[in-house]
C-alpha cells in the first residue's frame, strides 16, 4: 500500500519516496534535511539534475533511481547514497562521512578534495578521480581517466581497470592500487613494492565492494617519491 500526500509518498515499509517530477531541487534537499537518523528514502526522476543530495549531515539511507548530474552527494557528512545510473562531475566533492555507491559510471573530479567516507564506482570513472584527495577511499571497478589523485594528500583509491597517463601527479600520502595497465605516472609518483599490509589493505577493500575480479595479490602500489616536498633551487629540477 502506497500513500500520497501533496509532493512526496509514504510507503508501507516507511519508505519515503521524493519524486522530482514533483518538486524543486532546493525542495528535495530542505526536506532531507528535516529527517532523522535512519530515514530510508528514494528519489524519484533525477533526469540528470545537479546537486541531488548535498550538505547532508544525517545519516540517512538514500537511493536515487536514475541518472544525477553533477555534485551528487557533495558536502555530505552522513547519508549512504545508492544510484542506480551514472552520475556527473565531482560525485561526492568534499565528502566527510558515509558512502556513495553508484551502478554504473562517473564523469570526471569523482569524490574532489573530500575528506572521508567511501565512494564506490561499478563502472569507469573519467578524469582527474581523487583530485586533492584529503581522505576517505574511493573505488573503481574499471578504468580511471588521466590525471587521477593529481595533489591527493592522503586516503585511498583502489583501481580495478586501468588508469590513464599522468596518474598521482603531485601525490602526497594517499596510496593507489591498480590491477590493470598505467599509461604513464605523474610528477613524484611511482610504483612500490606490495607489502604484506597493502595485500590485506586490498583484501579488505575487494570485501567491502564485492570487485571480486581483482586479485590483491596481483595489483600495483603507486606512491609519491616524496623529491617534491621540499623545493631545492640548488638541484637544478626541470619542469
Amino acid at each position: 500500500m502506497e500513500v500520497k500526500s501533496g509532493q512526496q509518498r509514504q510507503t508501507s515499509s516507511d519508505q519515503l519516496v521524493l519524486d522530482l517530477n514533483e518538486i524543486t531541487l532546493r525542495e528535495l534537499n530542505n526536506r532531507l534535511r528535516e529527517l532523522e537518523d535512519g530515514a530510508n528514502v528514494t528519489i524519484e526522476n533525477p533526469r540528470g539534475q545537479h546537486s541531488i543530495c548535498v550538505g547532508q549531515l544525517k545519516r540517512l539511507n538514500v537511493t536515487v533511481n536514475g541518472h544525477a548530474g553533477y555534485f551528487l552527494g557533495g558536502l555530505c557528512d552522513g547519508p549512504d547514497i545508492t544510484v542506480n545510473g551514472s552520475v556527473g562531475v565531482a560525485c561526492g566533492e568534499n565528502l566527510m562521512r558515509g558512502t556513495i555507491r553508484v551502478h554504473g559510471n562517473a564523469s570526471s573530479n569523482g569524490g574532489a578534495s573530500a575528506h572521508g567516507g567511501t565512494i564506490i564506482i561499478d563502472g569507469d570513472a573519467s578524469s582527474r578521480t581523487g583530485i586533492s584527495l584529503k581522505g576517505g577511499t574511493i573505488a573503481v571497478a574499471g578504468d580511471i581517466g588521466h590525471m587521477s589523485a593529481f595533489m591527493a594528500q592522503a586516503g585511498t583509491i583502489l583501481v580495478g581497470g586501468n588508469a590513464g597517463y599522468a596518474l598521482g601527479d603531485s601525490l602526497y600520502e594517499a596510496v593507489i592500487y591498480v590491477q590493470g595497465s598505467i599509461d604513464s605516472f605523474g610528477a613524484d609518483a611511482r610504483e612500490e613494492d606490495m607489502t604484506e599490509d597493502d595485500v590485506a589493505k586490498v583484501r579488505e577493500l575487494v570485501e567491502l565492494t564485492g570487485f571480486d575480479h581483482i586479485d590483491p595479490e596481483n595489483v600495483k602500489r603507486v606512491a609519491s617519491a616524496k623529491t617534491l616536498y621540499h623545493f631545492d633551487a640548488l638541484k637544478g629540477q626541470e619542469y
